[in-house]
């Protein structure tokens, strides 16, 4: 059973809110770095163990700062993520770049900073060579195809579009070998807020495999495997958080079962979490505006999803809190509503809440990761602040929500009076 309280007052709240106008992102920074540290020891076991935090989930140098500290890198996946990494003093192989449909100058800024590149296709090695250049260590993603099952979020991997096939793979290392590449890793991305841990166990097993396989067949060694990310968060009440331990411990008994007598140990374990590393401590706290009651009954809030677009786009849930009325009988059942003009603009349906009235704070847990960074501007809204509660209870503003003369900078108002 998750625990869905929160690391925050309500007074605390009404004061950040009379600072910064709702809606707003609010990170709890001991909870993450608590967490990462969690993840770290739980493979102190392996030979080498990294974590590179997956940028997608969270884009914000504060984030991936505290990430650093805590002597973790990133995992990048665009030309942004790259210069994010970079500005944040994150360079060479403490970055993974990830990438699919890669544009040529994306694969030489990741050269420029000496990242580990990634590769997502076998027609990627000759693009590569050609427009940047061969590093000395590449990996690729490996695709298992219908021999593994995927989930909801990130498909079936027979219908997936990442990823080389396992002959495609034997092929792209000897490929590599014969010019003259001496290091390789292998990676691999199956699910996404997957919840059942021996998953990601089985995903070890399969990646340990193929390195067995590969090896003897191309004579080479393998430095490292990336078991990829996709470990779930307890986004429901009822639902139980992955046991890391027991993740690691089934990776363990994998490795001394399958690499070590391939005579490919010692072997890095790398990892690349997004979600679980930010998710639970990251909350969205707005403010009602209206109750409409029609065929149903809507509490209208300030935050849309263009704050936070899962409920819309996957269906997701996200337990909500009504700040000051944690005690009270979930007694009323409403639509949870945003202001976009689209009716799938909801946070929740049907939802059974306290009595709501207009100028409640309600807080929607969870929003750490794909919150704030899936963010758009339909109908002209502008995204919200980001706010880090510290470990020693102050609260910052790691990022100043949008203005209208931030969504009008790249037209050209000027012209407009010529035309």
């Amino acid at each position: 059973m998750a625990d869905k309280a929160l690391p925050f007052t309500k007074d605390e709240i009404v004061g950040l809110a009379n600072q910064y106008p709702t809606p707003f992102h609010l990170y709890d920074e001991k909870g993450i770095r608590e967490n990462a540290r969690r993840l770290k020891n739980a493979f102190s076991w392996a030979p080498a163990f990294y974590e590179y935090f997956a940028v997608k989930a969270a884009p914000n140098p504060f984030l991936m700062t505290i990430f650093k500290q805590e002597g973790m890198g990133a995992d990048c996946s665009s030309m942004a993520e790259l210069e994010l990494a970079k500005r944040c003093g994150i360079v060479g192989e403490d970055i993974m770049f990830s990438s699919n449909d890669t544009p040529a100058d994306e694969f030489k800024a990741a050269r420029e900073l000496g990242a580990i590149i990634n590769l997502d296709d076998i027609s990627h090695i000759k693009f590569l060579e050609d427009c940047a250049g061969l590093p000395d260590l590449v990996c690729f993603r490996y695709n298992p195809g219908s021999t593994r099952p995927g989930n909801v979020i990130i498909g079936s991997p027979h219908e997936a579009k990442y990823g080389f096939t396992k002959d495609q793979m034997l092929n792209g290392y000897k490929i590599l070998k014969d010019k003259g590449v001496k290091r390789f890793g292998l990676h691999a991305m199956v699910a996404s807020n997957e919840l059942n841990y021996q998953y990601f166990i089985d995903t070890a097993v399969m990646l340990f495999e193929r390195v067995a396989e590969i090896s003897k067949e191309v004579g080479i060694k393998f430095e490292f495997v990336n078991l990829g990310g996709g470990i779930g968060i307890p986004y429901r009440p009822e639902d139980k958080a992955v046991d890391l331990d027991a993740v690691s411990a089934g990776v363990k008994a994998a490795y001394e079962r399958i690499i070590v007598p391939a005579n490919q140990h010692p072997l890095k374990i790398y990892l690349e979490c997004g979600r679980m590393m930010t998710g639970p401590y990251g909350f969205l706290v707005s403010k009602v505006l209206h109750i409409k009651k029609t065929y149903k009954n809507y509490a209208g809030l300030d935050a849309c999803m263009v704050n936070l677009m899962r409920p819309a786009l996957y269906g997701a849930y996200h337990h909500i809190t009504v700040l000051g009325k944690e005690n009270q009988p979930a007694d009323q059942m409403y639509d949870v509503t945003g202001s976009l003009c689209e009716n799938n603009d909801k946070f929740a349906i049907d939802r059974n809440l306290p009595l709501i009235t207009p100028g409640d704070i309600l807080v929607i847990h969870d929003t750490g990761a794909h919150g704030h960074a899936m963010g758009f501007n339909y109908n002209g809204k502008t995204r919200s602040a980001e706010l880090l509660r510290r470990e020693n209870g102050a609260t910052i503003q790691i990022r100043r929500a949008e203005t209208i003369d931030d969504l009008f900078a790249t037209l050209d108002f000027g012209a407009l009076k010529k035309f």
